[in-house]
């Protein structure tokens, strides 16, 4: 089949104003849709809905991009909100957790920015540090941020070993609980946190924190791309957490986080 792979979107659901209307509607940043078009795929923004109709749109399109945007609940990790973690939007939450689940599952190419390497994590039973204040000095500016990447791992593949790339993240998995099959691809230079991860053994499932849709670097979109252009190939059954997420008694966390 030719053109353009379909690639998915993940959006919010927030109050938007067009002419004399205010109403609920499904937004996304317009950086997300132009990289992806750029890059050679067709874009298309998915409404966080009911989890029920994930299959549907897993068989409609050929890889995902999950975006950044708030804190994903810390009660799906096991731990009480602190005053720095955002709001939790449980709609989007529990959409994006089922769509992440079904695409690693399916073999669908995924990458996955910010909080949607938050959700990847969660995905696979990991745990998030809520709060990491030198990740994030300005909450309104994406700053540069220097990454190591393993040479071993797709990201180094496709982008060298080190990169300066445009971030503003103040949340991480946290050490040691990445998930199942999920492996450590890149850390900060200055402190180590993880910056980006992959899924042992699927296609094309890569978690950055930093933001490539508001640079001129495609790389990382045009290797979605790629992946998603060649024939699906379902990646290995690996053991995953059921329900929402890992839900465990909340407890105190030490330190805490917004993810854009």
């Amino acid at each position: 089949m030719g053109g353009r792979p379909m690639i998915g979107i993940t959006g919010e659901l927030d109050a938007a104003h067009w002419g004399n209307w205010i109403r609920e509607a499904v937004v996304s940043p317009v950086s997300y849709t132009r990289a992806v078009e750029r890059a050679g795929g067709a874009p298309a923004v998915l409404a966080p809905v009911p989890p029920d109709s994930v299959d549907s749109l897993i068989a409609g399109v050929r890889g995902l991009v999950f975006t950044g945007g708030r804190d994903v609940d810390p009660a799906l990790y096991g731990q009480q909100r602190l005053d720095d973690t955002d709001e939790p939007e449980r709609r989007r939450d529990r959409f994006e957790i089922a769509l992440m689940r079904a695409a690693l599952d399916t073999g669908v190419p995924v990458l996955a920015i910010g909080r949607g390497l938050h959700v990847l994590t969660l995905a696979r039973g990991g745990a998030l540090t809520q709060h990491l204040p030198a990740h994030r000095p300005d909450p309104v500016k994406y700053l540069p941020h220097e990454v190591i990447l393993s040479g071993e791992s797709l990201p180094g593949r496709v982008l060298g070993t080190s990169v300066s790339v445009p971030a503003g993240h103040h949340q991480a998995p946290a050490p040691g609980r990445l998930g199942d099959g999920v492996t450590l691809a890149g850390w900060s230079a200055a402190d180590n946190v993880a910056e980006a991860v992959e899924v042992a053994g699927h296609p094309f499932a890569v978690g950055v924190h930093w933001h490539p849709e508001e640079s001129d670097d495609l790389r990382l979109f045009e290797a979605l791309i790629a992946a998603a252009a060649a024939p699906r190939r379902p990646a290995p059954t690996a053991p995953r957490a059921s329900g929402p997420a890992v839900v465990r008694k909340p407890d105190k966390a030490k330190s805490g986080a917004r993810v854009r």
